[in-house]
Protein backbone atom coordinates (compact mmCIF):
# COMPACT_ATOMS: atom_id res chain seq x y z
CA UNK A 1 0.00 0.00 0.00
CA UNK A 2 1.59 3.50 -1.05
CA UNK A 3 1.81 6.26 1.28
CA UNK A 4 -1.01 7.83 -0.12
CA UNK A 5 -3.04 5.27 0.22
CA UNK A 6 -2.09 5.07 3.74
CA UNK A 7 -3.02 8.54 4.32
CA UNK A 8 -4.19 9.67 8.14
CA UNK A 9 -7.33 10.78 9.42
CA UNK A 10 -7.83 14.51 9.13
CA UNK A 11 -7.11 17.05 11.32
CA UNK A 12 -9.70 17.73 14.18
CA UNK A 13 -11.41 21.45 13.55
CA UNK A 14 -9.57 24.71 15.50
CA UNK A 15 -10.39 25.52 18.66
CA UNK A 16 -9.92 25.57 22.69
CA UNK A 17 -10.19 22.43 24.75
CA UNK A 18 -10.89 23.00 28.66
CA UNK A 19 -8.55 20.07 30.17
CA UNK A 20 -8.92 19.47 34.39
CA UNK A 21 -5.20 18.56 34.08
CA UNK A 22 -4.03 15.80 37.01
CA UNK A 23 -1.23 15.43 39.56
CA UNK A 24 1.38 14.26 38.74
CA UNK A 25 1.99 15.62 34.90
CA UNK A 26 3.85 18.61 33.65
CA UNK A 27 1.86 21.14 31.61
CA UNK A 28 3.92 19.49 28.93
CA UNK A 29 3.05 16.01 29.38
CA UNK A 30 -0.50 17.13 29.09
CA UNK A 31 0.33 18.74 25.47
CA UNK A 32 2.22 15.37 24.58
CA UNK A 33 -0.96 12.97 25.76
CA UNK A 34 -3.32 15.94 23.98
CA UNK A 35 -1.53 15.34 20.19
CA UNK A 36 -2.69 11.59 20.72
CA UNK A 37 -5.73 12.39 21.85
CA UNK A 38 -7.02 14.68 18.95
CA UNK A 39 -4.44 13.28 16.65
CA UNK A 40 -2.38 16.46 15.67
CA UNK A 41 0.96 18.00 16.36
CA UNK A 42 -0.35 21.20 16.58
CA UNK A 43 -1.36 21.49 20.10
CA UNK A 44 -0.39 24.35 22.66
CA UNK A 45 -1.11 25.24 25.77
CA UNK A 46 -1.34 28.53 27.74
CA UNK A 47 -1.34 29.38 31.59
CA UNK A 48 1.25 26.66 32.91
CA UNK A 49 0.45 24.70 35.72
CA UNK A 50 3.25 23.02 37.66
CA UNK A 51 2.94 19.35 38.16
CA UNK A 52 1.18 19.14 41.46
CA UNK A 53 -1.25 21.58 40.57
CA UNK A 54 -4.66 20.35 38.76
CA UNK A 55 -7.70 21.64 37.32
CA UNK A 56 -7.99 24.09 34.42
CA UNK A 57 -5.27 24.02 31.68
CA UNK A 58 -6.32 25.50 28.57
CA UNK A 59 -5.25 23.67 24.79
CA UNK A 60 -5.06 24.90 21.79
CA UNK A 61 -5.91 22.77 18.60
CA UNK A 62 -4.67 23.39 15.26
CA UNK A 63 -4.99 27.29 14.26
CA UNK A 64 -6.51 27.98 17.72
CA UNK A 65 -3.16 27.62 18.93
CA UNK A 66 -2.40 31.38 17.33
CA UNK A 67 -4.95 32.47 20.45
CA UNK A 68 -2.43 31.24 23.36
CA UNK A 69 -0.32 34.32 23.24
CA UNK A 70 -2.97 36.62 23.29
CA UNK A 71 -5.48 35.54 25.41
CA UNK A 72 -6.23 37.28 28.46
CA UNK A 73 -5.22 35.17 31.37
CA UNK A 74 -4.33 37.67 33.88
CA UNK A 75 -6.84 36.83 36.23
CA UNK A 76 -6.56 32.89 37.85
CA UNK A 77 -8.63 31.49 41.05
CA UNK A 78 -7.32 28.04 42.98
CA UNK A 79 -8.50 26.59 45.83
CA UNK A 80 -5.40 25.42 47.92
CA UNK A 81 -4.36 23.72 51.36
CA UNK A 82 -1.73 25.08 53.25
CA UNK A 83 0.39 23.37 55.77
CA UNK A 84 1.91 25.18 58.87
CA UNK A 85 4.33 24.39 60.64
CA UNK A 86 7.38 23.58 58.17
CA UNK A 87 8.99 25.14 55.24
CA UNK A 88 10.13 23.27 52.13
CA UNK A 89 12.85 24.32 49.54
CA UNK A 90 10.25 24.28 46.92
CA UNK A 91 7.59 26.21 49.37
CA UNK A 92 5.57 22.49 48.83
CA UNK A 93 5.22 19.24 49.58
CA UNK A 94 7.34 18.28 46.88
CA UNK A 95 10.77 19.39 48.33
CA UNK A 96 13.04 18.91 51.14
CA UNK A 97 11.77 19.88 54.87
CA UNK A 98 14.09 23.07 55.79
CA UNK A 99 12.63 23.36 59.70
CA UNK A 100 9.85 22.11 61.62
CA UNK A 101 8.40 24.01 64.37
CA UNK A 102 7.30 22.75 67.96
CA UNK A 103 3.85 21.54 68.09
CA UNK A 104 3.68 23.74 71.35
CA UNK A 105 4.30 27.11 69.23
CA UNK A 106 1.70 25.36 66.53
CA UNK A 107 -1.36 24.77 68.92
CA UNK A 108 -0.50 28.97 70.68
CA UNK A 109 -1.42 29.89 66.76
CA UNK A 110 -5.46 31.06 67.25
CA UNK A 111 -7.47 32.48 63.50
CA UNK A 112 -7.11 35.78 64.62
CA UNK A 113 -2.85 35.02 63.81
CA UNK A 114 -3.72 33.13 60.82
CA UNK A 115 -6.48 35.94 59.46
CA UNK A 116 -4.55 38.67 60.60
CA UNK A 117 -1.45 37.16 58.47
CA UNK A 118 -3.91 36.17 55.15
CA UNK A 119 -4.65 39.97 55.22
CA UNK A 120 -1.56 41.42 55.39
CA UNK A 121 -1.15 39.12 52.10
CA UNK A 122 -4.11 40.35 50.47
CA UNK A 123 -4.30 43.30 47.85
CA UNK A 124 -1.12 44.82 46.00
CA UNK A 125 2.06 43.64 47.92
CA UNK A 126 5.76 42.75 46.65
CA UNK A 127 6.03 39.29 46.27
CA UNK A 128 9.51 37.07 45.77
CA UNK A 129 8.68 34.35 43.72
CA UNK A 130 9.34 30.76 44.68
CA UNK A 131 13.24 29.58 44.33
CA UNK A 132 11.87 26.98 41.73
CA UNK A 133 9.75 29.12 39.62
CA UNK A 134 9.90 29.85 35.88
CA UNK A 135 11.33 33.13 35.92
CA UNK A 136 14.45 33.07 34.17
CA UNK A 137 18.11 34.18 35.86
CA UNK A 138 20.08 35.55 33.48
CA UNK A 139 19.06 33.36 30.48
CA UNK A 140 18.23 30.16 33.00
CA UNK A 141 15.39 29.09 34.37
CA UNK A 142 15.02 29.37 38.30
CA UNK A 143 14.31 26.25 39.35
CA UNK A 144 17.23 24.27 36.74
CA UNK A 145 19.73 26.14 38.67
CA UNK A 146 17.75 25.40 42.03
CA UNK A 147 18.17 21.63 40.49
CA UNK A 148 22.11 22.06 39.70
CA UNK A 149 22.66 23.04 43.28
CA UNK A 150 22.79 26.64 43.06
CA UNK A 151 21.59 29.14 45.21
CA UNK A 152 18.70 31.29 43.70
CA UNK A 153 17.71 34.93 45.28
CA UNK A 154 14.66 36.64 43.31
CA UNK A 155 13.73 39.72 43.26
CA UNK A 156 10.10 40.56 44.80
CA UNK A 157 7.90 41.77 42.17
CA UNK A 158 4.41 43.41 42.53
CA UNK A 159 1.51 40.86 42.64
CA UNK A 160 -2.22 41.35 42.99
CA UNK A 161 -4.23 39.30 45.49
CA UNK A 162 -7.64 40.17 44.68
CA UNK A 163 -9.19 37.66 47.38
CA UNK A 164 -7.94 34.69 50.32
CA UNK A 165 -10.01 33.66 51.89
CA UNK A 166 -9.73 31.02 54.50
CA UNK A 167 -12.70 28.17 53.93
CA UNK A 168 -11.17 25.72 56.58
CA UNK A 169 -8.98 25.13 59.62
CA UNK A 170 -7.80 21.81 60.89
CA UNK A 171 -5.56 20.78 63.19
CA UNK A 172 -5.02 17.29 63.10
CA UNK A 173 -2.88 15.49 61.94
CA UNK A 174 -1.17 19.12 61.44
CA UNK A 175 -2.14 22.66 61.28
CA UNK A 176 -3.55 22.78 57.78
CA UNK A 177 -5.62 25.80 56.15
CA UNK A 178 -7.77 25.80 52.89
CA UNK A 179 -8.19 28.85 51.30
CA UNK A 180 -9.42 30.36 48.33
CA UNK A 181 -7.09 32.51 46.45
CA UNK A 182 -7.68 34.87 43.47
CA UNK A 183 -5.03 36.98 42.35
CA UNK A 184 -3.17 38.55 39.26
CA UNK A 185 -1.18 36.54 36.73
CA UNK A 186 2.54 36.34 38.07
CA UNK A 187 1.72 34.93 41.76
CA UNK A 188 3.17 32.41 43.34
CA UNK A 189 0.48 30.66 45.70
CA UNK A 190 3.46 28.79 46.65
CA UNK A 191 5.17 31.78 47.57
CA UNK A 192 1.58 32.64 49.74
CA UNK A 193 2.34 29.66 51.87
CA UNK A 194 5.38 30.39 52.41
CA UNK A 195 4.90 33.83 53.32
CA UNK A 196 2.01 33.22 55.65
CA UNK A 197 4.17 30.63 57.38
CA UNK A 198 6.88 33.20 57.61
CA UNK A 199 4.55 35.80 58.78
CA UNK A 200 3.33 33.39 61.13
CA UNK A 201 6.78 32.59 62.97
CA UNK A 202 6.11 28.61 62.10
CA UNK A 203 7.07 28.28 58.32
CA UNK A 204 4.46 27.19 55.53
CA UNK A 205 4.23 25.08 52.30
CA UNK A 206 1.74 23.98 49.85
CA UNK A 207 -0.04 20.84 49.74
CA UNK A 208 -2.63 20.96 47.35
CA UNK A 209 -3.39 23.55 45.01
CA UNK A 210 -6.70 23.36 42.52
CA UNK A 211 -6.97 26.05 39.56
CA UNK A 212 -10.73 26.73 39.18
CA UNK A 213 -10.71 29.59 36.70
CA UNK A 214 -8.01 31.02 34.50
CA UNK A 215 -8.98 34.20 32.49
CA UNK A 216 -12.40 33.36 31.17
CA UNK A 217 -12.46 29.87 31.46
CA UNK A 218 -13.33 27.12 34.34
CA UNK A 219 -13.74 23.84 35.95
CA UNK A 220 -17.55 24.26 34.46
CA UNK A 221 -16.29 23.41 30.70
CA UNK A 222 -13.27 21.57 32.17
CA UNK A 223 -12.77 18.04 31.24
CA UNK A 224 -10.47 15.12 32.35
CA UNK A 225 -7.75 12.97 29.90
CA UNK A 226 -10.14 9.94 30.54
CA UNK A 227 -13.37 11.94 29.08
CA UNK A 228 -11.16 13.23 26.04
CA UNK A 229 -10.03 9.91 25.11
CA UNK A 230 -13.45 8.74 24.76
CA UNK A 231 -14.92 12.05 23.29
CA UNK A 232 -12.12 14.01 21.84
CA UNK A 233 -14.48 16.87 20.86
CA UNK A 234 -13.34 20.77 21.53
CA UNK A 235 -14.61 22.53 24.12
CA UNK A 236 -14.93 25.65 22.40
CA UNK A 237 -14.74 26.19 18.36
CA UNK A 238 -12.18 28.96 17.39
CA UNK A 239 -15.00 30.87 17.05
CA UNK A 240 -16.60 30.41 20.28
CA UNK A 241 -12.61 30.67 21.35
CA UNK A 242 -12.55 34.65 20.33
CA UNK A 243 -16.28 35.85 20.71
CA UNK A 244 -15.52 34.29 25.02
CA UNK A 245 -11.58 35.02 24.98
CA UNK A 246 -12.34 39.07 23.31
CA UNK A 247 -14.78 41.74 22.78
CA UNK A 248 -15.39 41.66 19.25
CA UNK A 249 -15.80 44.26 16.33
CA UNK A 250 -18.15 42.57 13.30
CA UNK A 251 -17.18 43.92 9.95
CA UNK A 252 -18.78 43.84 7.18
CA UNK A 253 -18.18 41.46 3.58
CA UNK A 254 -15.97 43.58 2.01
CA UNK A 255 -13.92 44.69 5.25
CA UNK A 256 -13.82 41.07 5.81
CA UNK A 257 -12.24 40.38 2.23
CA UNK A 258 -9.32 43.12 3.13
CA UNK A 259 -8.90 41.17 7.04
CA UNK A 260 -8.56 37.85 5.32
CA UNK A 261 -6.03 39.33 2.71
CA UNK A 262 -3.91 40.74 5.28
CA UNK A 263 -5.06 44.61 3.90
CA UNK A 264 -5.22 47.54 5.76
CA UNK A 265 -8.79 48.36 7.34
CA UNK A 266 -10.11 50.90 9.87
CA UNK A 267 -9.96 50.92 13.47
CA UNK A 268 -12.56 49.33 15.64
CA UNK A 269 -12.39 51.82 18.47
CA UNK A 270 -11.81 49.23 21.10
CA UNK A 271 -9.41 49.81 23.63
CA UNK A 272 -7.92 46.81 24.24
CA UNK A 273 -6.89 43.29 21.87
CA UNK A 274 -10.43 42.63 19.95
CA UNK A 275 -11.53 39.62 17.64
CA UNK A 276 -12.53 40.83 14.14
CA UNK A 277 -15.58 38.55 13.18
CA UNK A 278 -17.56 38.52 10.13
CA UNK A 279 -21.57 39.12 9.94
CA UNK A 280 -22.13 35.11 10.14
CA UNK A 281 -20.21 35.59 13.57
CA UNK A 282 -16.74 34.05 11.81
CA UNK A 283 -13.56 34.78 13.71
CA UNK A 284 -11.31 36.84 11.31
CA UNK A 285 -8.27 37.96 13.05
CA UNK A 286 -6.88 38.85 16.26
CA UNK A 287 -6.57 43.05 16.27
CA UNK A 288 -5.36 46.12 18.20
CA UNK A 289 -5.91 49.72 17.03
CA UNK A 290 -3.42 51.17 16.01
CA UNK A 291 -3.70 55.28 15.21
CA UNK A 292 -6.90 55.32 12.79
CA UNK A 293 -5.96 51.55 11.73
CA UNK A 294 -6.32 48.08 12.46
CA UNK A 295 -2.78 46.15 13.51
CA UNK A 296 -3.41 42.28 13.20
CA UNK A 297 -1.71 40.36 15.16
CA UNK A 298 -2.83 37.43 13.90
CA UNK A 299 -5.18 36.76 10.55
CA UNK A 300 -7.21 33.36 11.85
CA UNK A 301 -9.20 33.29 8.15
CA UNK A 302 -6.61 34.21 5.51
CA UNK A 303 -7.44 34.12 2.11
Amino acid sequence: MSRKQRSSKPAPPPGLVIVDKPDGMTSHDVVGRMRRIMGTRKIGHAGTLDPMATGVLVIGVERATKLLGHLALDRKSYLTTIALGASTTTDDADGDVLAKTEPDTLSAITDADIDKAIGELTGEIQQVPSAVSAVKVNGERAYARVRAGERVELDARPVTVHRFDRLALRTEPRLEIDALVDCSSGTYVRALARDLGVALGVGGHLTALRRTEVGPFGLATARTLEQLEQDPSLSLTLDEAVTTAFATHTVDAATARAVSYGQRTPAAGIQDTYGIVDADGHALAIATDQGSHAKYLVVLAPA
